[in-house]
């Protein structure tokens, strides 16, 4: 949505927004945290390569969780967004507790599964079980150290808020205008928070200092190139939510606290 277009549309105060009933803000929440979740569920296992370069598969799609938190926060203003983000936060932790309980349950012998019947392993289900190998195999996808899940869900709480609070005051200090330098300024500021947060609390003492450091910038960096990257796809999305919504939120009025009440109705 460019500047003019905007000019148009009834700004509203951030205490207004959360009190106010907005038509696909249900829809964008959905979808915030599925994609947290998805991300965290199917990516965060799989380290890939390409051309000789190694990264975290999740790295692909995680990113698109920040851009929903832009759009939230700009569209819905701090206080919606901030609902999101608990929402997120609270949906991350039954996750991991699940996560925990299932995989350490006792597996059946007769479980099978993809790697029990793969003709590599047939040996290996002899002398053992095919839940045996099964379990194996879930456990290397869906396990995870105590460290990483609290790293993970850490990270993703103070690193979104610190995101949703940096557009929020940008929005209200440039005017609403420029949406792209306050897009990619709070994913500098906010991604910044969660790789500082999450690569020392889940690794180190486990990977060298330079190790650690070294991952944490190059993730930052990518985790930013994205949402440069998607900058046309987030002007697209938040151009048509406010055309739909009909206002524009500015938090002028709002507690920024993560813990502050929601007067929504």
């Amino acid at each position: 949505m460019d500047d003019q277009q905007q000019d148009h549309l009834d700004r509203i105060a951030g205490s207004a927004g959360a009190r106010r009933h907005f038509r696909y803000f249900d829809y964008m929440m959905a979808s915030f945290v599925g994609i947290l979740l998805l991300s965290n569920l199917i990516g965060a296992a799989k380290l890939a390569e390409v051309d000789g370069f190694t990264f975290g598969a999740g790295i692909l799609f995680f990113p698109v969780s920040y851009v929903l938190g832009d759009v939230l926060t700009e569209v819905y203003g701090y206080a919606n967004a901030r609902r999101c983000v608990w929402m997120g936060f609270f949906a991350l932790l039954f996750m991991a507790v699940m996560s925990f309980v299932v995989v350490a349950m006792p597996p059946s012998a007769s479980w099978g599964c993809a790697s029990s019947g793969n003709p590599l392993f047939a040996d290996l289900v002899k002398q053992t079980s095919a839940g045996t190998i099964c379990q194996t195999t879930y456990e290397s996808v869906f396990g995870s150290t105590w460290r990483i899940v609290a790293a993970s869900i850490i990270a993703f709480w103070a690193g979104e808020f610190v995101n949703s609070f940096v557009l929020a005051r940008m929005k209200v200090l440039t005017g609403g205008r420029h949406l792209w330098t306050r897009t990619i300024g709070s994913t500098v500021f906010g991604q910044a928070v969660d790789s500082a947060l999450f690569y020392p609390i889940a690794f180190l003492g486990t990977w060298t200092n330079q190790a650690v450091l070294t991952v944490m910038i190059t993730n930052w960096a990518m985790k930013v190139a994205w949402e440069v990257i998607l900058t046309p796809a987030t002007y697209a999305v938040v151009g048509f939510l406010k055309r739909k919504e009909g206002v524009d939120v500015f938090d002028t009025d709002i507690d920024f606290s993560p813990f502050a009440k929601t007067d929504a109705v």
